[in-house]
C-alpha cells in the first residue's frame, strides 16, 4: 500500500498486484495516442500472455490507476529476442546489462492526474520484486520524446537502428540505485543499538525477556575473530541486523542431516570415510543406492517394490525441494569474476563437495516398517569450513536486500565456504533463505527446525545460459557423471551437436548454464508434438490462453541438472530457455513406475529439482465417445487416442518471475481414503503454494497400484471416486512423503504419531481420514444347541473382536487385502478361476 498525491494536491491510497485478465478492458481505456507512437500498436492480451511481468495499480474502489508489462527482450523489433546483449553491451560498455539483471518496458499506462507517482512507484516496485534486476529499458522511436512522465525514471543513453528498416530508436535506462538501491553493510557499533531494537522488538520479545534490555548491545560489544555482529544502514540509520559466528556444531548436524552432498561442511581429508565397510556392500542393489539416506524427517524405511528398468527409473522424479541430493555436484572455478573481493576462494567453488555421492529419487516417497535405512552415514575428518547465522532481522521496508548481507559476512570469513542458518519449520520462508538451499534432514532427525546452506559462489551474477556446443561435452560429463540418467542426457547432448533433432525430425535443443567459463547446469527440451491431447485432456487453459501460443512455442522439458549451489538460479534458468529457445510453454510429464509391466515413458526423462518451480495441471474429465458410431464426427486421433497416462507440470512466461509462497508446515494425514487422498490433492494442485512437508500414514501406501486384475477387483466395492488412471494423472507420489505403517497412538503434547508402537512421526497438522472399514465380526457366544433364532441374540454390532483371527477369515477392505486373500485361497489348493466361476451368492457378494 502506498500514498500518491498528484500536482493538484490529490491523494489517493494505491495497492500493486500481479495484471489479470480482467484488468484489460480498464487499460484499453487508458491508452492514448501519444501510447501508441511510444510503444506502437499492442494487442494487449497478447502482450499480457508473453510478458515475464505485468504490475497493476488500483485504488480502494479497485479502479486501475496505472499499468506497466516487463518483458526479458526489446521490443521495436531492434535485436532478436535471443540476441541482444551484443547491441546494448556495443551501444554503451558501461551499462553491464545481462539477461539476469535487465527488463525491457514494452507498455506503460496511468491515468493522468497520477500518472509521474504511478511510475515511479510501479518502477519501485519492479525492482523491489525482482532481487537481480539493475536495469529497466525503454526503446521508443526517436522522433518521440518520453513525455513529462517517463522522463522521470528513463534518461537516454543511445540510439539503434531496426533490424527491418532505416528508422533509429532511442534508448533510455532506469537505475536500481534511483529507487530501490542496494544496502550499505559494515560491522555494527554500540551506537546502532536505539535504531535496531524497534525493528527487534518487532520481530521477537522474547530474547529481550530473556537476555534483558541491552541483550542486543552486548552481543554487539562481543565481538571478536570467531562472532561478528553487522548491520545495513540507509542514510546512516541501521534498518538491519545480522550475528554471525564461526562455531558450528557440526557432530549435531552430521546426525540429523544429510550434508554428504556438501562433504559434510568439512575439508576434504585423507581419512574421511565416504563410503559404507565391506559388511554394508550387500545391501547395496540397485535400489537401495539410488535411496541411500536421503529420505525427509519421516522417512522411516523403504517401501518393497518390485525391480523396474532403468529408463522407468529416470522417468520419476521427486519433490523440487530436496534439490541438495538431486542435482549433480561439479567444481566450478572463477577466474575474475569481481562479485566478491576474495576471488581466490570464489575460484573452488565445490572444493568442500562431495564428487561420488548422487542420490536418485523413486516415484514413491514409501517407507514401510520395521526396517532401518539410517546404518551408515558418512564421517569427516576434515575442519568445518561453515559458519552460522545466529541472529538476522530486517526492516519490513527493505526486507527484499536481506542478501546484500552475504558478500560482507563472507568477506568476515575468508577461510569457510558455507554459510548455515536454521529456522523453526513454523517460521514463513522469509526472503533471505529463499536463496539458501534446505537440507534433507534423516529419518531419526527429531529437531523442530530446518537447516538452510548457502555456498560461497551463490554470489556470483556470472551466470549464463546458451544453446550447448560440442565443447560443452566434457563439461557436461563432469557434471552428470554421478547421475543415473548421465547416458541418457550425454546421447540427447550427442544428437543435438549432429543433428538438432530426433532421428524422427522433433526438433531437439540443449541449453547448458554457465559460470566462469564452466557448465554447472544442462537442459534439454523437444518440441511438444502432443499438443492436442494436452489441451484436450489436462486443464492448461487456467494457465494461459491457447489461442495466442503459436504450436511451435510449446516446448517439452526431457533433462533438467542445475548445480545446488545455484539452486536460486532455478526459475532464472527456466526463463532462459523460453527466451533462447522462443518458446513460450513448457511442459514435464511424471509417469508411473510401470504400468501392466511395461515402461510407460516412449523417452527417458531425468529426475528434475524444477518441480516445484512448476505448477501442476489438473487432468480434465473425459467424454467416453463411441467412436465406431460417430464415423467421421469422431473427434481427431490426436484427441481420442488411448495414450500413456502421465501427471502434467508447467510453466510459462507469465510464471517466470512469479514466487510460490513455501508453506513448511507438517502437515500429516492418516489413511489413503477418499477423503484424505482428494485433501491431498487440494493443496497438491494449489499453483501458488508450495507445500513442503506433506505426509501420509497408510497401511499399504498410496493407491492405485493396480494388483489385481479387472475380474479379480469384483472382489471389492467401487464408490467411483478414485480409479488408477485418476491416481497416474495426480502423481501424488511426487509431491507427498508416504508411511507404510499403521497408526498405533496419537501423543497430542508431543505432537506426533506413533506408527506401528514404535516409530514417530511429528506433525504440526494432523487430519484423520481413516475411511469407512470392514471389521471382524464379534461371535455371539450363544449355545446353537438351543436353536435361537435372531431375535433372541443380542446385538454385539457395537463389540470389538480382539482375538486371535482364523487364518481363513478376511476382511476386504483394499486391493491388498484381496492379494491376500486370493493368494491363501491359491496354496490352499483352490484356484482363483474356481472362486471367480462360482456364483456371487456363493462367494458371499
Amino acid at each position: 500500500m502506498s500514498v500518491l498525491t498528484s500536482p493538484r494536491g490529490k491523494v489517493e491510497v494505491v495497492h500493486c498486484r500481479r495484471t489479470e485478465t480482467q484488468d484489460i478492458y480498464c487499460i484499453k481505456n487508458l491508452i492514448r495516442k501519444f501510447t501508441q507512437k511510444l510503444f506502437g500498436n499492442l494487442n494487449i492480451i497478447y502482450l499480457l500472455e508473453k510478458a515475464n511481468l505485468a504490475i497493476t495499480l488500483h485504488n480502494d474502489q479497485e479502479e486501475i490507476m496505472a499499468q506497466a508489462t516487463f518483458l526479458d527482450y526489446p521490443n521495436w523489433n531492434i535485436a532478436t529476442q535471443d540476441d541482444w546483449v551484443s547491441v546494448f553491451r556495443e551501444l554503451d560498455s558501461d551499462i553491464p546489462c545481462t539477461p539476469l539483471n535487465t527488463l525491457f518496458m514494452h507498455l506503460f499506462v496511468a491515468v493522468d492526474e497520477y500518472s509521474v507517482s504511478c511510475c515511479k512507484e510501479i518502477i519501485r516496485t519492479v525492482f523491489k520484486a525482482v532481487l537481480d534486476l539493475h536495469f529497466v529499458f525503454l526503446i521508443v522511436p526517436s522522433c518521440m520524446s518520453l513525455g513529462s512522465t517517463l522522463i522521470t525514471v528513463f534518461s537516454q543513453v543511445g540510439y539503434v537502428p531496426s533490424l527491418t528498416n532505416d528508422e533509429d530508436f532511442a534508448v533510455h535506462v532506469c537505475h536500481r540505485h534511483n529507487h530501490y538501491p542496494q544496502l550499505h553493510v559494515r560491522k555494527a557499533r554500540v551506537e546502532d543499538h536505539d535504531d535496531l531494537m524497534p525493528i527487534f522488538l518487532h520481530h521477537d520479545t522474547i530474547l529481550k525477556e530473556t537476555y534483558g534490555e541491552y541483550f542486543l548491545a552486548e552481543l554487539i560489544e562481543a565481538q571478536d575473530e570467531e562472532n561478528h555482529a553487522v548491520v545495513c544502514e540507509v542514510e546512516g540509520v541501521a534498518v538491519g541486523f545480522m550475528s554471525v559466528c564461526s562455531q558450528v556444531n557440526l557432530e549435531l548436524l552430521h546426525k540429523c542431516f544429510d550434508l554428504a552432498p556438501f562433504h559434510g561442511l568439512c575439508i576434504p581429508h585423507q581419512d574421511d570415510i565416504l563410503e559404507p565397510p565391506q559388511e554394508f556392500s550387500i545391501h547395496e542393489s540397485s535400489d537401495s543406492q539410488l535411496e541411500n539416506s536421503s529420505e525427509e524427517s519421516q522417512k522411516i524405511v523403504k517401501e518393497p517394490q518390485e525391480a523396474v528398468s532403468l529408463e522407468t527409473r529416470e522417468s520419476i522424479q521427486r519433490k523440487g525441494t530436496e534439490a541438495a541430493v538431486e542435482e549433480a555436484l561439479s567444481p566450478v572455478t572463477s577466474e575474475n569474476t569481481g562479485e566478491v573481493e576474495d576471488s581466490e576462494k570464489l575460484s573452488q567453488v565445490s572444493s568442500m563437495v562431495y564428487m561420488g555421492y548422487y542420490i536418485s529419487h523413486r516415484s514413491s516417497l514409501s517407507v514401510s516398517l520395521p526396517e532401518d535405512t539410517s546404518s551408515f552415514r558418512p564421517i569427516y575428518k576434515g575442519a568445518s569450513t561453515a559458519f552460522c547465522i545466529q541472529l538476522f532481522f530486517i526492516d519490513e521496508k527493505y526486507e527484499a536486500r536481506s542478501l546484500d548481507f552475504m558478500n560482507f559476512v563472507f568477506h568476515l570469513f575468508h577461510d569457510k565456504d558455507f554459510c548455515i542458518v536454521s529456522v523453526p519449520h513454523l517460521t514463513p520462508e522469509f526472503v533471505l533463505i529463499q536463496s539458501f538451499v534446505k537440507v534433507v534432514p534423516f529419518n531419526n532427525c527429531t529437531l523442530e527446525q530446518d537447516l538452510y546452506v548457502f555456498h560461497r559462489a551463490g554470489l556470483l551474477k556470472t551466470i549464463k545460459i546458451r544453446l550447448a556446443t560440442l565443447l560443452d561435452t566434457p563439461g557436461v560429463e563432469k557434471l552428470v557423471s554421478t547421475l543415473m540418467p548421465c547416458k541418457s542426457i550425454l546421447e540427447d547432448l550427442k544428437q543435438y551437436n549432429e543433428a538438432r533433432r530426433d532421428p524422427d525430425g522433433t526438433p531437439l535443443q540443449v541449453f547448458v548454464a554457465e559460470v566462469a567459463e564452466q557448465v554447472v547446469g544442462i537442459a534439454v527440451i523437444r518440441n511438444e508434438m502432443d499438443i492436442e491431447y494436452i489441451r484436450s485432456h489436462y486443464n492448461i487453459e487456467d494457465f494461459i490462453y491457447f489461442n495466442h501460443h503459436q504450436r511451435e512455442e510449446h516446448g517439452h522439458l526431457y533433462h533438467f541438472v542445475l548445480n545446488p549451489i545455484f539452486r536460486h538460479y532455478t526459475k532464472f534458468f527456466l526463463k532462459e530457455i523460453l527466451r533462447l529457445g522462443y518458446k513460450s510453454c513448457l511442459y514435464y510429464p511424471v509417469y508411473p513406475q510401470v504400468k501392466e509391466g511395461k515402461v510407460q515413458s516412449p523417452k527417458a526423462h531425468s529426475l528434475t529439482s524444477a518441480l516445484h518451480y512448476l505448477v501442476p495441471v489438473r487432468p480434465r474429465r473425459q467424454i467416453v465417445y463411441p467412436l465406431e458410431k460417430l464415423g467421421i464426427n469422431a473427434p481427431s486421433k490426436e484427441v481420442s487416442k488411448d495414450a500413456l497416462s502421465y501427471a502434467l507440470n508447467h510453466t510459462n512466461r507469465k510464471l517466470s518471475l512469479e514466487p510460490k509462497i513455501t508453506v513448511n508446515a507438517k502437515i500429516v494425514v492418516v489413511g489413503a481414503s477418499n477423503v484424505g487422498i482428494s485433501f491431498l490433492e487440494t493443496l497438491v494442485f494449489c499453483s501458488h503454494l508450495k507445500f513442503s512437508n506433506l505426509t501420509l500414514i497408510s497401511t499399504y501406501g498410496l493407491p492405485g497400484k493396480k494388483l489385481l486384475g479387472n475380474e479379480q477387483r469384483k472382489f471389492l466395492a467401487n464408490d467411483h471416486c478414485y480409479n488408477d488412471r485418476d491416481h497416474e494423472l495426480m502423481s501424488l507420489c511426487s509431491w507427498v512423503n508416504v508411511v507404510v505403517a499403521k497408526m498405533t497412538a496419537i501423543d497430542r503434547a508431543a505432537k506426533q504419531v506413533v506408527v506401528s508402537r514404535e516409530k514417530v512421526v511429528l506433525y504440526d497438522h494432523l487430519i484423520l481420514c481413516t475411511g469407512r472399514q470392514y471389521q471382524v465380526p464379534c461371535p455371539t457366544e450363544v449355545d446353537i444347541s438351543l436353536h435361537p433364532t435372531n431375535r433372541e441374540v443380542s446385538n454385539s454390532c457395537l463389540r470389538r473382536y480382539t482375538g486371535p483371527i482364523p487364518c481363513n477369515h478376511f476382511t476386504l477392505n483394499d486391493e491388498e487385502d484381496c492379494l491376500r486373500a486370493l493368494s491363501w485361497i491359491k496354496n490352499n489348493s483352490i484356484t482363483a478361476e474356481d472362486v471367480l466361476q462360482l456364483p456371487r451368492e456363493e462367494r458371499g457378494l
